[in-house]
């Protein structure tokens, strides 16, 4: 089909005044196969109510380029269809936008060109035959295929962010979809299943969310392992995901790997592209030298978080915490240790005791009616170290680094003791996938420049490397509840059993951390708001509603496990207000109760109250927030 013959048969379909959109879409697909003879153009109509591009051309598999179609005559520049168009230009790296006549060309999200081949008069189509022949050489260089190495990880993660956003977009409406129609598609059922097993009040948007996110993540994660950097795949990077992450690495092959769902398929494979022209290895190890002391994980996910969801970072009062903190805090609880608990290694103690923990055996599900708890005894490491709200590890990896100190130059007692002795005593609980997915790469990456080589056979069975980092997804403000005991996906079943088995019976002694802060919390579970509860009674103010805040439902979270074990420690950096609050009185009466001795370090920084540094200039505050903070570390002694 030539452009001329094109334009006669839109022009034929549109003046009968009944042609729409989609009645030229054929049209448009013949045509563009006709210019380019070895690229394949794919009309997806099915694909508009989850709002993915109208065409997509691909050459050998991989996808060149993108076109949205709107009807003739609709004006493209139009404010209704900015937020559409936004995503896409966000999310795709190559794409026209067109309304059959009028073909507007963007590339990275920049407006590169556009051309017209036609103009309406008099109800009519009438040709442009000056602009065919460019139309045809933007059209052919728009479908050329040109590799262009990506080395800033800024650049990275603002492209990952943009695939994200498209993918979380296509998600959410498939599964309002599944919602209208009451229907149940693969995703809806892998929702119900998160929402069963792993976080209870999840949503099609949270999980839309949760999904987008673990597809980048993992590619990620996987382009950082990937030995064959000339080639990559989606079944590549089911397998790269290592073994010290499970749950991701079995999530990311069901989803992502062999049973991608057709609708994604295409914003996987443009994250493929993406990978393709990325070494993730070398921007990481060339990042940390670039930010210096800054942590090159932590310093990445900001930035995907920044251009992905920031108001996601607000919701959850995600902040990081500065280096200086975070050694200072770990330095405290391993002097606490030595001197207080008489544990003369600290953090690297290496002593165990005997626990009771239940278990239930994994059944079918018309055996569950059957199944009974097993209580067992069990010999744990007496020090076990628990981050709450982990986010992307940066407590866990400090206290990695601190024992590391010790063990310098002696490579192989160091791999030994990791496997024994470290890896089970370090626990974190994170509800955000991609802070999960970038706190297990951290330690990863951390142990692995430390000389740390995985024993051919582990402690929990399994070959080389295959004992997982002891982080879990899962909210640490909900109860834990009885093991699922089920068969169906066991992959989810097992992260959610693990999680629960270190909120029931792990004797944690050191808890440690940033809680987030959020006045307006949508942690609101029963067993924690229970556990709050004894910090409002007999106040007798008018407004408690502060008290609900995330960073104190952590605290008397610490302050619960503490009390369950007897005895330990407690070392948050946190808000400041409950020191002098007039309504957390109840609050400071329940710790002082708890606890033998209280650490408090005011770091202030409040700017509301307008407070000063002793030289009279503006006391800064170690986060980049308005609320003053503090470095509580709360001890407890046997009796």
């Amino acid at each position: 089909m030539t452009i001329q013959t094109y334009l006669e048969t839109l022009n034929i379909r549109y003046k009968t005044g009944i042609s729409r959109e989609h009645t030229y879409r054929g049209d448009l697909q013949t045509l563009l196969m006709t210019l380019l003879p070895d690229v394949l153009v794919t009309n997806e109509p099915s694909r508009i109510d989850c709002g993915s591009p109208d065409y997509v051309l691909t050459k050998k598999g991989i996808p060149v380029g993108y076109i949205e179609a709107k009807d003739i005559g609709v004006d493209l520049h139009s404010k209704t269809l900015k937020e559409q168009f936004d995503r896409y230009k966000q999310g795709l790296s190559n794409l026209i936008f067109t309304d059959y006549l009028d073909f507007h060309f963007y590339k990275d999200g920049d407006f590169t060109t556009s051309i017209a081949i036609a103009k309406i008069e008099n109800g009519s189509i009438v040709p442009l035959p000056e602009s065919f022949q460019t139309f045809e050489n933007l059209i052919q260089n728009f479908a050329q295929t040109v590799t262009q190495t990506i080395k800033s990880p800024t650049k990275l993660a603002e492209m990952m962010a943009g695939k994200a956003k498209l993918m979380a977009d296509v998600i959410e409406k498939s599964l309002a979809n599944d919602d209208e129609h009451d229907t149940r598609s693969a995703l809806k059922s892998q929702m119900l299943s998160f929402k069963q097993m792993l976080i209870h009040d999840i949503n099609n948007q949270a999980f839309a969310d949760i999904y987008a996110q673990t597809i980048a993540y993992g590619m990620f994660a996987a382009r950082y392992h990937d030995p064959t950097l000339p080639t990559f795949s989606r079944q590549e990077a089911a397998t790269l995901i290592p073994k010290t992450n499970p749950f991701l690495r079995k999530l990311f092959q069901d989803i992502a790997g062999y049973d991608l769902d057709s609708r994604l398929v295409w914003i996987v494979d443009e994250l493929v592209n993406v990978f393709l022209a990325t070494d993730v290895a070398d921007i990481m190890k060339n990042f940390g030298k670039s930010t210096k002391q800054e942590d090159p994980v932590v310093h990445f996910y900001e930035t995907f978080l920044a251009e992905y969801n920031p108001a996601l970072r607000k919701a959850r009062g995600v902040w990081y915490t500065p280096q200086p903190v975070v050694n200072f805090i770990v330095r405290a609880v391993d002097d606490i240790l030595k001197t207080e608990f008489n544990l003369p290694q600290g953090l690297a103690d290496t002593s165990k005791i005997k626990i009771k923990t239940k278990h239930v055996t994994k059944a079918t599900a018309d055996q569950r009616s059957k199944l009974k708890e097993v209580e067992q005894e069990q010999e744990v490491h007496r020090v076990q170290i628990l981050d709450p709200a982990t986010g992307t590890g940066t407590f866990l990896a400090e206290v990695v680094k601190h024992i590391y100190k010790k063990f310098e130059g002696q490579q192989g007692i160091w791999s030994n003791y990791v496997n024994q002795h470290l890896i089970p005593r370090l626990n974190g609980f994170e509800l955000l996938m991609a802070s999960y997915a970038m706190a297990h790469l951290k330690l990863d990456m951390l142990l692995t420049e430390t000389g740390y080589k995985p024993n051919d056979t582990l402690p929990n069975g399994g070959d080389g490397g295959g004992q997982r980092f002891r982080i879990f997804l899962t909210n640490s403000l909900e109860e834990a509840h009885p093991d699922t005991g089920t068969l169906f996906s066991t992959w989810l079943s097992d992260e959610a059993d693990q999680a629960n088995a270190v909120k029931r019976d792990s004797p944690v002694m050191v808890i440690m951390g940033n809680p987030p802060y959020s006045v307006s919390s949508t942690n609101k579970r029963e067993w924690i708001e229970k556990l709050t509860a004894d910090y409002k009674k007999d106040l007798n103010e008018r407004n408690i509603q502060p008290l609900s805040d995330d960073y104190i439902k952590f605290i008397r979270f610490g302050q619960h496990f503490i009390d369950k074990n007897g005895s330990g420690i407690l070392a948050f950096i946190s808000n400041n207000s409950f020191l002098d609050g007039l309504i957390h009185r109840q609050m400071r009466k329940h710790l002082m109760q708890s606890f033998d001795k209280i650490y408090i370090i005011d770091l202030h920084g409040n700017s509301k109250k307008k407070e000063t540094a002793l030289d009279g200039s503006v006391d800064q505050n170690v986060f980049d927030i308005m609320q003053g903070v503090s470095i509580n570390i709360f001890v407890k002694k046997k009796a």
